[in-house]
């Protein structure tokens, strides 16, 4: 039974310096249901929890979910990006964890997702348009990003969440990816919430339809 989320460390193969720490979860039948490959949810958090205290990231999204007791039916790991950088320069090391964890666990390589706040809603858009062959659908909330990479990623449904009262990331900023998307006839929705400001992560990741929409992507479908 794995009923929290452990604490790992993502090694460099030559240097075995520290690349990344994160939180992993399991489900609870995962030991139980030898052979079956499971989805995978990347998250990533925002910028007040960046540094090297995993505890940090339990206090919303996903990881806080799992803390209060939510049981998921996939694989989630939580990455902590390090003081003083952002999501968008680690994406090498985004890329290498996938590796790793899909070696050592029974992944579902045709269902990988990324979804992520804020800075890691940029984190979403800019990992998913640089590498979109990795992933069947993303969510990224009150995030924002580049528009002219998202050609790249027309083939992955996108769903993002924002609050139209943001101060911090405003809502043109997804707007404009979403926009951009759709111009290249991309599969993309986007949530607005009217009176919610910065934090959209909260009713977005309490949306039940949030995770039986992402799960029900696959690489697979999508492609044919």
């Amino acid at each position: 039974m794995h009923s929290i989320q452990q604490e790992e460390t993502l090694h460099d193969t030559t240097t075995n310096a520290v690349l990344l720490r994160y939180l992993l979860y399991l489900p609870d039948n995962y030991e139980m249901l030898a052979g079956t490959r499971w989805p995978l949810v990347l998250f990533l958090h925002g910028v007040g929890e960046r540094g090297d205290n995993l505890d940090l990231l339990k206090k919303y999204g996903p990881p806080r979910q799992v803390e209060e007791g939510e049981r998921f039916p996939f694989i989630l790991i939580s990455p902590q990006c390090p003081d003083d950088t952002s999501w968008s320069a680690k994406q090498e090391e985004l890329i290498a964890l996938l590796d790793e964890v899909t070696q050592t666990y029974s992944v579902d390589t045709n269902r990988v997702y990324a979804t992520g706040v804020s800075m890691g809603g940029y984190g979403t858009w800019a990992l998913v348009a640089a590498h979109p062959e990795r992933f069947a659908a993303a969510i990224p909330i009150c995030g924002g990003g580049d528009p002219s990479t998202v050609a790249n990623m027309r083939d992955v449904p996108v769903w993002a969440f924002h609050g139209a009262k943001d101060t911090i990331v405003p809502l043109r900023a997804s707007q404009n990816m979403i926009n951009a998307l759709e111009q290249v006839r991309g599969k993309a929705k986007l949530t607005i919430y009217p009176e919610a400001g910065h934090d959209s992560w909260t009713p977005a990741y309490a949306d039940p339809q949030l995770y039986s929409w992402l799960l029900e992507h696959s690489k697979v479908a999508e492609t044919r």
